[in-house]
């Protein structure tokens, strides 16, 4: 018997579907090398060049599937690499897509002070305006962390959301801002970050077998009504292999009339006008 107290509640989604699917990616390029590096002095250039070819190229191969399987895409990207490749954030709206800011270098915001979070909303939004019309964007924090002080910071630069934690598996809010779950499953890093470095944990993992676990995993989210939000990164899955499975998954999820494949910045916007919202709300104080 399920307790009394067990919160069974099912998300609505428009016009009856069954659940939503996000895919977004996160452009961040060379950036968090840069920033976990700056202290360092290395003349070895191995893994930026790995790094770089997610703005270079991957980006772009994404964009290209994305417009043959009439999928929209919701791109993350640091303003860094947005500032050292100024085509990219117009190519990415030119091709109907949606971006959103990332932090300027891929920073951990846990580590710096709230000054410094500050400085760097002010530099993205600066470089953002600069290269778009647009003047309200998303949020996703590098490396998934949030700390409550940002949530202050994104009501005060009228960010729409955020998407960086993991409380539920549908949209919820944090301290007045909607929360849009992540999951650690649903990123290609864990499976695919390879830089021969100290850091990686394994060779890549076979694609047929990541493509097995994230279709698991989105039948298992339409079965709950949830939101199956995939996070990828240009570097990672803009590889040949990779687009392949890629195109796999999305034939598989295409295949069922019940679900709203959308952005971010869609679902954010549908919440705050939806009966859900105030369902599942978290202070953090």
């Amino acid at each position: 018997m399920i307790p009394s107290n067990t919160n069974l509640f099912r998300y609505e989604w428009p016009e009856g579907k069954q659940c939503a699917v996000i895919f977004s990616f996160d452009v961040d390029g060379e950036s968090p090398y840069l920033f976990s590096n700056a202290s360092e002095q290395s003349a070895g250039i191995g893994e930026l060049e790995q790094r770089k070819f997610g703005p270079r190229v991957g980006v772009y191969r994404i964009l290209e599937l994305l417009e043959q399987c009439d999928m929209p895409g919701s791109f993350y990207v640091p303003a860094y690499i947005a500032e050292t490749y100024p085509e990219l954030l117009p190519n990415i709206v030119a091709n109907g897509h949606e971006v959103a800011m990332h932090g300027y270098l891929h920073e951990r915001v846990d580590r710096l002070t709230f000054a410094e979070n500050h400085a760097v909303m002010v530099k993205s939004f600066e470089i953002f305006g600069q290269q778009l019309a647009k003047q309200t964007f998303g949020y996703r924090s590098p490396a998934w962390e949030m700390t409550p002080e940002l949530f202050d910071l994104l009501k005060e630069f009228n960010l729409q959301y955020d998407s960086s934690l993991m409380g539920f598996d549908h949209p919820y809010e944090v301290n007045g801002v909607v929360e849009l779950p992540v999951q650690w499953l649903l990123d290609d890093a864990i499976f695919f970050r390879y830089t021969a470095g100290p850091r990686d944990k394994g060779a890549p993992i076979n694609p047929d077998q990541v493509l097995a676990n994230w279709i698991q995993e989105f039948d298992g989210i339409r079965k709950y009504g949830g939101l199956f939000m995939l996070t990828m990164h240009p570097w990672l899955t803009g590889r040949a292999q990779r687009i392949a499975l890629l195109e796999r998954l999305i034939q598989h999820i295409q295949q069922f009339d019940d679900v709203w494949c959308t952005t971010a910045e869609a679902v954010a916007d549908y919440h705050k006008a939806s009966s859900n919202s105030g369902s599942h709300v978290v202070n953090l104080g």
